[in-house]
């Protein structure tokens, strides 16, 4: 493993969870493509801001339905200091090219993590 992008994906993952050791549970293999590539490297582009990949990785999740991955992707927007409200819009714009049944999914998700009274 790059030693590296290992100690960027940390990082970053630190900064998205509040725990860099949040994925030390999964199989080494999938953690170091995990740390290394994802967080590592395609997060820590330079063309596009965190917070923008933020949003685009809610997007793509918000189109998928992948319910469980938008928690932890909406939480993290949050601490990243996107706007719930830009999530909200997000997921209105997203419904009407992926699907209602989709947002209708993620704005389940999204109130889970971020109520809408906070």
């Amino acid at each position: 493993m790059s030693d590296d992008k290992e100690a960027a994906g940390r990082a970053l993952l630190e900064r998205l969870c509040g725990n860099g050791n949040a994925i030390d549970h999964f199989p080494e293999r999938l953690r170091r493509h995990t740390l290394e590539h994802v967080f590592g490297d395609v997060w820590n582009g330079e063309d596009l801001a965190l917070e923008e990949r933020s949003l685009v990785t809610c997007t793509i999740l918000t189109a998928l339905a992948r319910e469980p991955e938008q928690r932890f992707h909406f939480a993290a927007a949050r601490r990243l200091g996107v706007p719930r409200a830009k999530l909200v819009e997000m997921i209105v714009h997203t419904a009407h090219y992926a699907g209602w049944p989709n947002a209708v999914g993620a704005m389940r998700s999204l109130n889970e993590v971020w109520p809408e009274q906070d």
